[in-house]
């Protein structure tokens, strides 16, 4: 899978799981985990990171809502 592609999951999913955490009820354990160890697998990427987060802020939208297409238009 493509660096930037396999970033952009790996924040969107961050994003729900960092969601459940502050919703009423909280995470539960596995879910706390699975975030640190998402959080590992995403320093493999540090440049696509960096880029999606260029392009969020650039398009002022969260990384959730945007496609590799609109990271690849901001690289």
């Amino acid at each position: 899978m493509e660096p930037l592609t396999e970033a952009l999951r790996l924040l969107r999913r961050q994003a729900v799981l960092e969601d459940a955490m502050r919703s009423r009820g909280g995470v539960r354990v596995t879910e706390e985990r699975e975030l640190y160890e998402l959080r590992e697998r995403l320093k493999r990427f540090p440049g696509a990171v960096t880029a999606i987060l260029e392009a969020s802020r650039t398009l002022n939208r969260p990384v959730d809502a945007l496609s590799v297409t609109d990271v690849e238009t901001f690289q």
